[in-house]
């Protein structure tokens, strides 16, 4: 595995550090608040980039299970300015040489890995080896192979592991999972979504670089739809075929720009998939057997919105960082209480296998590869 420093990657912050309160009144049916607990788990993030900086770190300020406890970055000037912006004392700040010393550092219990997908696999292995509990940001990895080697790891190592897939903690989602349940429209029958933007000369230079990301749009934003499609049918897809198309060859030299795929799902669904880094996307349509429910904007960090066939607006309250706080409040439940793993290690890697087979039927012209997925990650809180 190629070890990359983070400061090779030109990461343009995006910042913008305001706080938001966690909603207090959020309904214990989401299976947010089980229990109760005093400690509160201490979190390093490792990667100081745009993503981190812009709305974990200031998520976890409104966090109430756990805080931001340390940093790992290879960048010195960052050091000082999130030890005072976040009054991260100096034991708990390490780079990338002297990261494996964290394991003598018993006020970090989880280690968040926010690097480019390339690092995901190094750096989840090195923290479950240091003894801590494991998030890694979407995708898991760059392949299944090395998804694999993380689950073992953490196993072997005893320790939690979690995906950032801060969408499975929004509400909005668990009221289309709970049409999927009480069925008041009825089964099932279609389902599709959208996720891409138009890439710019603002996007890090690594996402253009598959040795790095593992691929384009689809590793990028394609994991959304699939996630949004999967919840949406309420199984895992059976097979699959899938196209790619590139309108500017000569930008996205390296990775892919735009997919489509369809889906059959082990409950008879079907449904669509499109992904793109040159055309906005940003929905999820699902279609029973009377009537439909939108979620439109689907998976942005907020405000989403939604409504169904019914004339009925599907709307929750909204204040800034609220997606994180709740992926990472209900992941320190999970450590301190065992409620439910919103993103096991198992959904991360059955999206790579998706991913994986969306590669392999591009490559075979479209052809319909099969896939023999069972319930493998799907989490019905």
């Amino acid at each position: 595995m190629e070890k990359i420093n983070r400061r090779t990657f030109n990461i343009k912050l995006t910042q913008g550090l305001a706080g938001a309160a966690l909603l207090s009144n959020m309904p214990l049916s989401y299976g947010l608040n089980s229990g109760k607990q005093d400690k509160k788990l201490g979190i390093a993030l490792v990667g100081l980039g745009g993503y981190a900086g812009g709305q974990i770190a200031p998520a976890l300020l409104n966090a109430q299970h756990c805080y931001l406890a340390g940093i790992v970055t290879g960048t010195p000037s960052k050091e000082k300015e999130w030890m005072d912006k976040y009054n991260i004392p100096r034991e708990n700040v390490y780079n990338y040489e002297n990261f494996d010393s964290i394991a003598k550092n018993d006020a970090i219990d989880v280690v968040y890995v926010v690097l480019p997908n390339s690092m995901h696999a190094e750096f989840c292995i090195r923290a479950a080896r240091a003894g801590k509990h494991v998030i890694t940001e979407k995708p898991m990895a760059t392949s299944v192979a090395e998804c694999d080697a993380i689950i073992n790891a953490c196993k072997e190592n005893g320790v939690k592991l979690g995906v950032g897939y801060r969408m499975q903690t929004d509400p909005y989602t668990q009221e289309i999972k709970r049409y999927g349940k009480e069925k008041p429209l009825g089964n099932v029958k279609y389902v599709r979504s959208d996720s891409g933007f138009i890439a710019g000369s603002w996007i890090t230079p690594w996402r253009l670089q598959k040795k790095y990301a593992g691929g384009g749009a689809l590793m990028d934003m394609g994991v959304y739809a699939i996630q949004c499609c999967i919840y949406g049918a309420g199984a895992n897809p059976v097979s699959i075929s899938a196209q790619e198309f590139k309108t500017k060859p000569d930008y996205f030299i390296d990775v892919d720009e735009t997919i489509t795929a369809q889906m059959k799902f082990s409950n008879d669904v079907i449904g669509n998939v499109f992904t793109s880094y040159n055309a906005n996307g940003n929905n999820l349509f699902v279609s029973y057997e009377r009537g439909w429910v939108e979620l439109n904007p689907a998976h942005s960090y907020g405000p989403l919105s939604g409504r169904t066939s019914r004339g009925e607006e599907i709307k929750f309250p909204f204040q800034r960082q609220y997606q994180q706080t709740l992926q990472l409040d209900a992941y320190a439940q999970h450590v301190l209480t065992g409620s439910p793993n919103y993103a096991p290690g198992e959904m991360g890697k059955r999206d790579l296998i998706i991913v994986e087979a969306i590669y392999k039927s591009i490559a075979e012209g479209g052809k319909t590869i099969p896939l023999d997925l069972g319930d493998m990650g799907i989490v019905r809180v």
